[in-house]
């Protein structure tokens, strides 16, 4: 009997599913307000069309590595549970398609089309279900382990590690094998300027992506009866850390600000269910911190051209995630406890290296076989009208 949900948990994961959902276009306008112009209708057609793919891959392959079951059965078998395992799908789909959407914003403005898609049809199909059912449904016993040899798993109650980081990381070697956009670094060492191209829609897919987040955290209960307070009031208090430390770190920038509270949320993710809400404000601050200091250094010091600085924000932030929990989890520090420093390191970083090592072998093998980057007339004109044909706004009205 225990296996039975009712309507209102059937409810509840699908409207968590559909506040992550509403993320992608968070996702969507935070990359269109950070781009150039000429490539707004390339970084809105990327999100909404990698979701779709996403979500083929997911439903025919990734579901089934990260949890064993497929959906290969009559609907009357499906709408057991009131379509309780469904629900469940769509909302953890929703989680499994940021991947594709925070990669997008590492390789905009030079990354062709279609290989990009291939790209996403792997990584969200075998690479993140890969790492998400050996943590949220303990494949191949490594939970297990760090649970008989430290005392607790590796816990990551809505994702900094499994999502974020895991976006993050397979990011950077896609970025990397990309290059920097042309004209961005001289050969004398001098930086070209590349400023956000509208800071409204930026702060639209920021507040877009901050209100989401309330449910791709509080909602990752997935049961009615789970739901804790504590989650949002983490989640609350991180977000604002993150904005108050990116607004002194960046002096008053607004792409920093506006990236800030997304830098606190990632960090949150993981351990929001065990902190006291002021590890997760500490939790928060020192992301927002560390998203501004890392932004400059990769950009200016390391020369590395990660347009919306995806491998900082969700690489680093949801690593230091994953650790944090592992500290201001703990009861010496006002959390719940239940939770292992240990543990908590060593699954954050065996999800680094799978996502390194997956990304390396997806986009490598994509650059050998396919190419991955526009030519250098189609990336000078934009990938909107090389790619789509048409631009974001009409040049001109029609004269009839």
């Amino acid at each position: 009997m225990e296996d039975i949900k009712t309507g209102g948990d059937v409810l509840f994961v699908l409207m968590g599913g559909i506040m992550v959902l509403a993320m992608h276009a968070g996702f969507a306008f935070l990359e269109v307000g950070t781009v150039r112009k000429k490539n707004q209708v390339n970084a809105l057609v990327k999100i909404i069309t990698d979701f779709s793919v996403s979500t083929i891959a997911y439903f025919f392959i990734g579901y089934s590595v990260a949890y064993g079951v497929s959906f290969f059965s009559g609907a009357e078998v499906l709408a057991e549970k009131n379509g309780y395992d469904l629900v469940k799908f769509f909302f953890l789909l929703t989680f499994a398609a940021a991947i594709p959407a925070i990669v997008s914003g590492g390789i905009a403005e030079r990354a062709r089309f279609n290989p990009q898609l291939a790209a996403t049809f792997v990584l969200v199909g075998f690479v993140y279900p890969f790492f998400e059912g050996m943590t949220w449904n303990g494949n191949f016993g490594v939970q297990a382990w760090l649970e008989s040899t430290f005392g607790h798993g590796f816990h990551d109650f809505a994702g900094s590690v499994v999502v974020h980081a895991m976006g993050g990381w397979i990011a950077l070697p896609a970025v990397l094998l990309l290059g920097a956009r042309r004209g961005r670094y001289t050969r004398e060492g001098m930086i070209s300027a590349h400023p956000p191209s509208n800071i409204p829609f930026l702060a639209l897919g920021a507040w877009v992506l901050t209100v989401g987040w309330f449910g791709f955290n509080v909602m990752s209960a997935q049961l009615i009866e789970a739901i804790s307070g504590l989650v949002a009031v983490n989640s609350l208090m991180a977000m604002v850390g993150g904005t108050l430390a990116a607004l002194v770190a960046g002096r008053n920038d607004p792409g920093f600000i506006h990236n800030g509270p997304l830098a606190g949320l990632v960090a949150i993710c993981a351990g929001s269910d065990l902190m006291h809400p002021l590890g997760a404000l500490a939790t928060g601050a020192i992301a927002g911190a560390a998203f501004v200091w890392l932004f400059t250094l990769t950009q200016n010091k390391w020369k590395i051209d990660d347009v919306l600085g995806v491998w900082p924000l969700h690489g680093i932030c949801g690593a230091w995630g994953g650790i944090a929990a592992g500290i201001f989890g703990a009861e010496a520090l006002g959390g719940l406890g239940g939770v292992s420093l240990p543990a908590q390191i060593l699954g954050t970083l065996g999800g680094v290296a799978i996502a390194l090592a997956g990304s390396a072998a997806v986009y490598g093998a994509l650059k050998m076989a396919w190419g991955l980057r526009l030519d250098p007339e189609a990336e000078f004109a934009g990938a909107d009208l090389s790619i789509h044909k048409v631009s974001s706004t009409a040049e001109r009205e029609t004269s009839w």
